[in-house]
C-alpha cells in the first residue's frame, strides 16, 4: 500500500477482537499500525472470558506482515486499565492511539430492568470508556511537560441509541449518550497537549446488533451494514491527518458517512416567576422548537 496512514503509530483498540474493533484492528496493522488488541472475550452481555478472539486477530495480523500483541484486560477495571497502556509503551516504545470500542448489551425496557443489567453496561461502555482514557491522557500530558510532541488520538464509540434514542435501552443508550458528552469535554480539556478527542456512532451487524430489530434483512442490506465500513473513519482520525479535528461524532456505516450536531439553545423567552404563566409559554417554545431527532437522525414525525 502506497500511502499507508498510520506508518509507526502504535495505537490499542480495545473490544479488537471481533466485530467493529476487528476491523478497526485489521485496517489500523493494514496502513502500518502496531496494534494492541484488546478483548476480554467474553460473551454479549459480559459474561466469560476467553483469550481467544484477541489472539486471533494478532495472529491474522502478524500472518499479513504487520506487528500485535494481544491483551485480556477489562477495562472497566482502572489499574487493568492502566496495565493497558503500560504494555502498548513497553511492547512498542510509545502510544498515539486509544480506540475505545469495548462495550456489552442488557436490553430491557425501564420498567423491568434490573439494578445489575444497567450497572453492567454502564460499567463496560462508560467506565470502560473513562478508565483507558484517563491512563493514555495522563501519559501523553507527561511527555507534553517534558517537551516532547505530541500527536495523540482518543477514538470513542457512541451510538444512534445514545444520541438520538432507541426504546428497550435506557441503560445502554445512557452509556453512549454519556460518551458522547464525554468526548466533547475531553476534546477542549486535552487540545492543549497535544491530543484529539472524536467519537464514532456505528451502524453495523455485528454479534451485539444482529438479532435487533424486526423482519429479514436482504443481502443488500447486510454489506451495507458490514462493520468493515467503519473502519476507515477510525483509520483517518488515528492518523495524523485528522490533527484538526477534535470534539466531533462521526456516524458511519454503509449508507452514509455524517456528522452528528449536538444540543443548541431553541427558542428562547424571558423567564417568570410564576408557574401558573408557564402552560401556554412552554406550549409555545415546544411548538416552536425543532422535534427531537429519530433513530434515522431524521426529526421525529
Amino acid at each position: 500500500m502506497a500511502n499507508r496512514l498510520c506508518e509507526g503509530r502504535v495505537a490499542i483498540v480495545t473490544g479488537g477482537g471481533r466485530g467493529i474493533g476487528r476491523e478497526h484492528s485489521l485496517m489500523l496493522a493494514t496502513h502500518g499500525a502496531k496494534v494492541v488488541v484488546n478483548d476480554l472475550g467474553g460473551a454479549r452481555d459480559g459474561t466469560g472470558a476467553s483469550a481467544s478472539p484477541a489472539q486471533q486477530v494478532v495472529d491474522e495480523i502478524v500472518a499479513n506482515g504487520g506487528q500485535a500483541v494481544a491483551n485480556g484486560a477489562d477495562i472497566s477495571d482502572f489499574e487493568q486499565a492502566r496495565q493497558l497502556i503500560e504494555q502498548a509503551v513497553d511492547e512498542f516504545g510509545r502510544l498515539d492511539v486509544l480506540v475505545n470500542n469495548a462495550g456489552i448489551l442488557r436490553d430491557r425496557m425501564l420498567v423491568n430492568m434490573t439494578e445489575e443489567e444497567w450497572d453492567a453496561v454502564i460499567r463496560v461502555h462508560l467506565k470502560g470508556t473513562f478508565a483507558p482514557s484517563r491512563w493514555a491522557a495522563g501519559h501523553w500530558r507527561e511527555l507534553c511537560k517534558k517537551g516532547e510532541a505530541v500527536d495523540a488520538r482518543i477514538i470513542n464509540t457512541t451510538s444512534v441509541s445514545g444520541i438520538y434514542g432507541n426504546p428497550g435501552q435506557t441503560n445502554y443508550g445512557a452509556a453512549k449518550q454519556g460518551i458522547a458528552g464525554f468526548t466533547i469535554i475531553a476534546a477542549r480539556e486535552l487540545r492543549r497537549y497535544g491530543i484529539t478527542v472524536n467519537a464514532i456512532a456505528p451502524g453495523a451487524l455485528t454479534r451485539m446488533t444482529e438479532d435487533l430489530g424486526s423482519g429479514e434483512r436482504s443481502e443488500e442490506q447486510k454489506a451495507a451494514q458490514h462493520p468493515r465500513w467503519i473502519a476507515p473513519i477510525c483509520t483517518w482520525l488515528a492518523s495524523e491527518e485528522s490533527r484538526a479535528v477534535t470534539g466531533r461524532v462521526f456516524e458511519a456505516s454503509g449508507r452514509m458517512l455524517a456528522v452528528a450536531e449536538g444540543w443548541h439553545r431553541g427558542p428562547t423567552v424571558e423567564p417568570t416567576a410564576d408557574p401558573t404563566q408557564l402552560g401556554p409559554v412552554v406550549r409555545d417554545l415546544v411548538e416552536r422548537a425543532r422535534k427531537n431527532a429519530g433513530m434515522d437522525g431524521k426529526d421525529l414525525d
